[in-house]
């Protein structure tokens, strides 16, 4: 294993002039697409240990969620045609002659999330569900028979973190959470799980753009719909000067409206989530396992949702890469910022990636020699094989965030 440490000379995102970042929220439908395959790997992990005592190959990372088609009018629509959730990629079906019901887990995994997180979308109504989960190849499978504490890695692949969060990659991720609380949504009943946050920044001035489904059955006219928005912006401004000191903040919040429009005109769903009729979600097109879009930072090409925990890169370093991130900012005095790269070999152990790479930007009047050591003993820390069995662990039971 190969450990590289520099320093990087650049300004840190937060003192560069301008950042985009943006997030995708709870009922977005690439946002349900990743959890719900998530939440399916986490429970299929749960199964192969009763069953087996140990987690077979899979992949489960690769999904669709088709768009359905409704009819919205003041004071509630329709569903026509409910939105089907594909469910991709490969799992293991049996072993030593004993088949699991993978298909029966799939859809009553979905349904459980559908119940539990989507307030208006019926899961036996509102979406049907199609399984295509194939069965595992053999090479890959393999690797599961070979045995060892630590799986090798099922492909060759690199992950990028960083740390710590900049003040607008904070405020895009606390809004749409916000937005999505039961407070908030008990105050305003008539609002959507379906929350997406643009925002960007020039110096210290913030534009959020706010995109934000409304449930049609508690809206009975235009004027009530722009009455909540007004009501809803206000609210949330309040909220915005009592946790952040920027300078400006601006917000728009579903600026497609037209008044006079009717129904038409502005964003009403029957169920909460455009992807009722407006859209479909795919796995690996929402948010990073930070919770945030960020445009000013390097990312990877992995979908970490959906992958199997203790032998699939994808998921294991695109966490990881994050975790030694934060770890070294909590850590580590003088350091500012920092982005961690770590990059798998197929077949290699998955505590022993090939290269692992520290970007540090460091407080001014510091030098990287006398904090390269201390950032040393972090990632070796990290990827000592107590730590990574705890790390594996926590993917296992689904306790990190993926997205």
């Amino acid at each position: 294993m190969v450990i590289n440490i520099n320093q990087l000379r650049t300004y840190p995102v937060p003192k560069q002039k301008i950042e985009i970042v943006e997030r995708k929220g709870l009922g977005h439908p690439d946002t349900i697409s990743d959890m719900v395959m998530n939440q399916l790997s986490v429970e299929l992990c749960k199964l192969y240990l009763k069953e087996f005592n140990a987690i077979l190959h899979y992949n489960l990372d690769k999904s669709l969620l088709v768009a359905g088609e409704s009819e919205t009018r003041f004071g509630g629509g329709v569903v026509k045609k409910p939105m089907k959730l594909i469910f991709g990629d490969r799992a293991t079906y049996s072993l030593n002659g004993k088949e699991l019901p993978i298909e029966n887990l799939a859809v009553e995994t979905a349904k459980k999330w559908f119940k539990e997180n989507l307030r208006f979308v019926d899961p036996e109504k509102h979406v049907s569900y199609e399984v295509q989960i194939g069965r595992s190849a053999a090479n890959l499978a393999d690797i599961f028979k070979r045995g060892g504490e630590f799986l090798g890695a099922n492909d060759t692949s690199a992950a990028v973190g960083y740390a710590p969060l900049s003040p607008l990659e904070r405020l895009v991720l606390d809004v749409e959470q916000y937005l999505n609380s039961k407070e908030f949504k008990k105050e305003f009943e008539e609002t959507g799980e379906d929350v997406k946050v643009m925002g960007f920044r020039i110096n210290s001035e913030v534009d959020l753009t706010i995109a934000m489904s409304y449930v049609d059955r508690f809206i009975d006219s235009e004027e009530s719909y722009f009455r909540s928005k007004k009501e809803v912006v206000e609210n949330l401004k309040e909220y915005i000067a009592n946790n952040y000191d920027f300078k400006k903040v601006e917000i728009t919040l579903n600026s497609l409206d037209v008044r006079g429009r009717g129904e038409n005109g502005i964003y009403l769903t029957v169920t909460g989530t455009s992807a009722e009729a407006g859209d479909s979600g795919q796995v690996g097109r929402g948010n990073r396992v930070n919770g945030v879009i960020a445009l000013l930072r390097p990312a990877g090409s992995e979908a970490a949702a959906g992958k199997n925990p203790v032998s699939h890169v994808g998921k294991i370093y695109n966490v990881l890469s994050f975790k030694i991130a934060n770890d070294i900012i909590e850590k580590v005095d003088g350091v500012e910022e920092v982005y961690v790269w770590l990059l798998s070999q197929i077949g290699t152990p998955v505590n022993k990636p090939k290269l692992v790479s520290i970007q540090a930007v460091l407080e001014e009047g510091l030098s990287m020699e006398a904090l390269e050591k201390p950032i040393a003993n972090v990632v070796e820390e990290d990827l000592s094989d107590d730590s990574l069995r705890r790390f594996i662990n926590d993917l296992i039971e689904g306790k990190m965030r993926v997205c």
